[in-house]
């Protein structure tokens, strides 16, 4: 993460600008009362999204270098932190929806200010102290990548929550191509390096690099699809407790899981709530909003398992298809294919623990990773609102098993003689 990212003040306006512009085209659609939605606590509002990557900015770049800083506003550090402690106090995140006030217009020109001041700073550095500070920039820019997806989500999850199935998106949704039969890549037993290595961008965890070894096995050349995700469910899927975890049972029964998120079951058939609105299910598009448990569950019922996230990662690095439904395309919602990236997030069998030889790294971007490293399951690959640029073989995203209101879905493995 602080690999050294030499480039001219004008390369990095272009790359500010162009990251903040995609966080403005995302907001055009919503109306003035979609700003404040929080429909759970461990989804934001979008004003909050929007207030909190600029306070980041503020706090982490302009605080240490602008001349003379002064704080847009001194509440706003308390308001928009989301988890530094060592930056102090916050606002509880459950009860961002409650922040009518700053307002909207009051949260836009915090932005629009802070855009401001960052273009002067960018210019008026010496070129020392520019490629000083450039790792922070480059953090600042991947963590409002990563708030597009989450802004993106959490207004889909309050979308799906009301009766009236609001679209956000007015433009048609991508075709789907019928899925490819399921083919499976082998790779034999052998040591394997794991990790980011180079001199581009990576978040801490994905480092340091080191040996894994890998037993014989094989890996899905494709996502799974709704219709083979119907089967387990017409197979008694979600009531079978011999395919499920303790833990994923006594969630399944809790939340009352009988389908993926955003099924709605009308007659003998299941509509889907998505960013387009609501819409017939699709057999050949990838499942996606399913937990870990869930994808643990069909896995075992298919007979079969979930990679482990060296064996997904070793399979992506040998990819020959890379390129994927993100973001950029436009598309919002799943539509499949034989990349390994794209389309959705995919659970790994492995816990988010620290790499052999992780140190945090000092002072409070060290908060950014490492403290989240306990009761968390690894995802792999990014999704159709991840934005393009953000996403790499070696990314290592993290959720609780339960979770669901992200794009995540299912790749298999199993296990072959070695």
């Amino acid at each position: 993460m602080l690999d050294s990212l030499v480039k001219p003040a004008t390369d990095w306006l272009d790359r500010y600008q162009a990251v903040r512009g995609t966080t403005a085209r995302l907001c055009e659609p919503l109306l003035p009362e979609d700003y404040t939605l929080q429909s759970m606590p461990d989804a934001s509002p979008p004003k909050w999204h929007i207030a909190h990557t600029t306070w980041f900015y503020e706090t982490f770049l302009l605080a240490p270098h602008e001349p003379d800083f002064k704080p847009h506003n001194p509440q706003f550090s308390y308001l928009f932190n989301s988890y530094y402690e060592s930056v102090g106090a916050r606002w509880p995140r459950p009860s961002r929806g409650l922040l009518s006030r700053p307002t909207c217009l009051e949260v836009l020109g915090y932005r629009r200010a802070v855009d401001d001041r960052m273009a002067e700073l960018v210019a008026t550095l010496d070129p020392a102290t520019l490629d000083e500070i450039a790792p922070l920039l480059e953090l600042g820019l991947h963590h409002e990548q990563q708030h597009q997806e989450l802004l993106l989500t959490d207004l889909k999850h309050a979308f799906g929550l009301n009766p009236l199935a609001p679209a956000y998106a007015t433009t048609r949704p991508a075709a789907v191509a019928p899925p490819t039969p399921l083919g499976w890549r082998e790779a034999g037993a052998g040591v394997r390096m794991v990790g980011h290595a180079g001199d581009g961008f990576a978040f801490d965890n994905e480092s340091p690099r080191h040996r894994v070894f890998l037993e014989s096995h094989a890996v899905a050349t494709r996502l799974t699809t709704n219709r083979e995700y119907l089967e387990f469910m017409h197979a008694g899927g979600y009531d079978r407790a011999e395919f499920w975890l303790s833990d994923g049972l006594a969630a399944r029964k809790k939340q009352g899981w009988t389908a993926p998120l955003y099924w709605h079951p009308v007659g003998d058939r299941f509509e889907i709530f998505t960013l387009h609105g609501l819409r017939p299910l699709d057999p050949d598009e990838p499942v996606c909003h399913v937990s870990f448990y869930e994808a643990d569950a069909f896995a075992r019922w298919a007979g079969r398992r979930l990679p482990t996230e060296a064996e997904w990662e070793a399979f992506a690095v040998e990819s020959p298809a890379r390129g994927g439904n993100f973001l950029d395309s436009g598309a919002l919602h799943p539509v499949g294919g034989t990349s390994c990236l794209g389309d959705v997030w995919q659970w790994t069998a492995s816990p988010y623990t620290p790499y052999p030889g992780y140190r945090a790294a000092a002072g409070p971007v060290g908060e950014y990773n490492g403290k989240f490293m306990c009761n968390q399951m690894i995802l792999r690959g990014g999704s159709c609102a991840t934005p393009a640029g953000h996403v790499r073989p070696t990314y290592r995203n993290f959720f609780p098993p339960d979770a669901r209101w992200q794009f995540t879905g299912i790749r298999l493995a199993e296990d072959r003689p070695s």
